[in-house]
């Protein structure tokens, strides 16, 4: 069973940066696409960025301009540079990886922005 390791989640104050970082426990499989999801409590899960195995990205409007996604393709892991947190990027972040048939997610990291 493939497993995802999510590392870098933590305590910033408003302006700061954080990087997450996600790695599947294979390079058998190759992704069709990696994401970061995040959920705050007593929302629903939402997307904040994908990433294609082509390196195509996309971005919630929330966090344009302030967020990268990026991946190394060989190795199956993606990244998520946050810089300028607002306290409103608080939430427990996923990450996600799709291989075409199925999915699999990572256990959650906190990332808590205090103002």
């Amino acid at each position: 069973q493939v497993q995802l390791v999510e590392s870098g989640g933590g305590l910033v104050q408003a302006g700061g940066s954080l990087r997450l970082s996600c790695a599947a426990s294979t390079t058998t499989f190759s992704f069709n696409y990696m994401g970061w999801y995040r959920q705050a409590p007593g929302k629903q899960r939402d997307l904040v960025a994908t990433i294609t195995s082509s390196r195509i990205t996309n971005y919630a409007d929330s966090v344009k301009g302030r967020f990268t996604i990026s991946s190394d393709n060989t190795k199956n892991t993606v990244h998520l540079q946050m810089n300028s947190l607002k306290p409103e990027d608080t939430a427990i972040y996923y990450c996600r990886i799709n291989w075409g048939l199925f999915d699999n997610w990572g256990q959650g990291t906190q990332v808590t922005v205090s103002s």
